[in-house]
């Protein structure tokens, strides 16, 4: 257990305790589907509801894992998301998504509710967060001060370097080449990043494409419907043609009804790969993200408070030595000297917390690979979705056929063309 930040109360489901392998706690031991099992949780939007002064939009949110659904606006999730990155800056906190409240329509809003379920799913399967009494606290406490007490179990604790037993002999578990292992995990990441971030725009294009043909189809459908319903009286020299034209009225006007279910299944395809397929892409992208965050903040939070504490104790040496060849008054040199002493004590402990932070960044990397085998189940699902929609959109045209015979019924003295006639009839020179 020595992995583990402790927490703040005691846990109590034993299933939920973190599985730290034996050896080096650096390395993890999870699977994917141990990590997506550890919790589902649900953000489903509660019919809007008037504040004092603006209409407000609020969430319930359940966790399978608790076993219990409670209410939360995104003010509280960003709280949470603050309490997290207080208390975890060296680990993957996913973003969360912007407020902009102000004339946010509906498909905003039903955007901002699926990233708000991303970000509470990644937070729940991460396994320093899904063991400790933040995440327990906001998916469980029912009162209506949430935010008071999520800023209450930060306040005063320090962050997991202060609390992790091993944070202050993270360098003893750490490969030699950590920094180049560092870098090339990096670029690694950087470049899936950009790979998938293009599959799912594709994916999206695919999904908004089928979602377009079902409206085309059932357009299309009902100017088969307009055509076949039109009762205007034809010219007395088409007289003799009348019957004919009834019968295709009458046969176009039925077509109506394939074309409403072909554009139902083309409905369902693209919502079906909205769901099975670009928010999964949506979330595997918010972890990767939440990795080049994390990078970013190590390289520009850690590293450099380090290089300037670096600085400013040359600068003090610098001082020291030419205070001690002027001969200055002796309380100035022992003032100097003391600062010094502080100055080196917070070096070391900035380099802890930068070999801390490397720890926690080579764990956070396995979380990454730990994920990557999900592409392989966004994949199947793509597949599996376009099989399951063609071969249902196939069924109903096949259906449709039938019924176009009687479109080809011509005068008593006129043979019934074929169906799927010769491309030659239609471009011949």
């Amino acid at each position: 257990d020595l992995a583990k930040p402790p927490v703040n109360e005691p846990r109590e489901p034993e299933q939920f305790l973190m599985q730290v392998p034996q050896g080096n706690p650096l390395l993890l031991s999870h699977t994917l589907q141990e990590l997506l099992s550890k919790d589902s949780v649900q953000v489903e939007l509660i019919p809007e509801k008037k504040g004092l002064f603006l209409k407000h939009v609020e969430y319930e949110v359940s966790s399978k894992r608790f076993k219990c659904s409670v209410y939360r606006r995104y003010n509280d999730f960003v709280v949470f998301h603050e309490m997290l990155l207080q208390k975890f800056p060296y680990r993957m906190v996913p973003a969360l998504p912007p407020k902009r409240m102000l004339g946010a329509d509906r498909e905003f809003i039903e955007s901002r509710r699926r990233a708000l379920k991303r970000f509470i799913n990644l937070v729940a399967r991460h396994p320093p967060f899904s063991e400790d009494v933040l995440l327990k606290l906001f998916l469980s406490f029912s009162g209506s001060d949430v935010q008071n007490k999520l800023r209450e179990l930060v306040q005063g604790v320090g962050d997991e370097f202060m609390t992790c037993r091993l944070a202050t002999q993270a360098k003893d578990f750490l490969p030699a080449d950590i920094q180049a292992q560092f870098a090339a995990s990096r670029e690694l990441i950087r470049n899936i990043y950009n790979s998938f971030y293009k599959l799912r725009d594709r994916a999206e294009r695919i999904a908004s494409r089928a979602i377009d043909n079902a409206s085309d189809l059932l357009i299309f459908g009902k100017e088969l419907s307009a055509l076949g319903s039109d009762t205007t009286p034809l010219p007395s020299w088409a007289a003799l043609n009348d019957s004919t034209w009834g019968t295709l009225k009458q046969a176009l006007k039925g077509l109506s009804v394939e074309f409403a279910l072909l554009a139902d299944k083309a409905v369902q395809q693209g919502k079906q790969e909205e769901n099975d397929v670009v928010e999964k892409l949506n979330l595997f992208l918010d972890l990767l993200q939440s990795y080049k965050d994390l990078c970013e903040r190590h390289e520009k939070g850690v590293l450099h408070k380090h290089q300037r504490a670096l600085h400013k104790y040359s600068m003090m040496k610098r001082q020291m030595m030419s205070a001690t060849v002027q001969n200055k008054e002796p309380e100035s040199v022992e003032q100097l000297e003391s600062r010094i002493v502080e100055q080196e004590n917070a070096i070391l402990t900035m380099e802890l917390r930068n070999y801390f932070s490397l720890y926690c960044l080579h764990q956070e990397t396995q979380l990454i690979h730990i994920y990557l085998p999900l592409t392989s189940h966004i994949l199947g699902a793509f597949v599996n979705s376009q099989i399951q929609g063609h071969k249902e959109m196939s069924k109903v045209w096949n259906e449709l056929k039938p019924k176009l015979s009687c479109l080809f019924v011509g005068s008593s003295n006129m043979p019934t063309p074929p169906l799927s006639p010769p491309e030659g009839n239609f471009f011949s020179n």
